[in-house]
């Protein structure tokens, strides 16, 4: 199962930063169990909302050139509050070092200001056909699922027209 914890994308930067964020309801799966007397949204989960975030600054970054883009390491992870249903999380990341396959950056999620979460996170890109030619048809389907996803959760126009 995936979830897609970005609901929208408030600003982007390209090669700098994203400004993204995610509201918690009732509706989400997961808080039948975490907590049911008190659901809150799980600490891992946030880590990937900002995660996800931090994806979608290095695809639009990258112009889609990666269909993989997934989190090697998170640091310094510090949690504040819990994050209730009907809270918005406010999720912003910012490069701080780029090389070719991995890309750090510092990462944040806030409620009305106050701090819910922080972490540095290293987040590694590639297409699977660096490894396997024949997956060549698999990045294009990854990257064009990708790109119908970002249209729903952006009304950005960095992305370049299809040729």
């Amino acid at each position: 199962m995936k979830f897609s914890l970005i609901d929208k994308i408030i600003s982007v930067e390209p090669g700098k930063s994203i400004i993204a964020t995610k509201s918690l309801t009732m509706a989400e799966e997961y808080l039948k169990d975490h907590f049911p007397k008190f659901p809150v949204m799980p600490g891992v989960l946030m880590i990937e909302a900002m995660t996800q975030a931090s994806a979608w600054l290095l695809r639009i970054s990258d112009q889609f050139k990666y269909s993989i883009v997934i989190l090697k390491e998170a640091r310094n992870v510090k949690f504040g509050k819990f994050l209730q249903p009907g809270q918005t999380l406010q999720v912003s990341a910012v490069i701080t070092k780029e090389s070719e396959h991995e890309v750090v950056l510092k990462t944040e999620g806030t409620i009305d200001g106050q701090t819910r979460i922080r972490a540095i996170l290293t987040i590694s890109r590639y297409n699977l056909a660096e490894k396997n030619t024949d997956k060549c048809v698999v990045d294009n389907i990854v990257v064009n699922k990708l790109k119908n996803e970002l249209a729903i959760i952006w009304d950005g126009n960095f992305l370049p027209k299809e040729e």
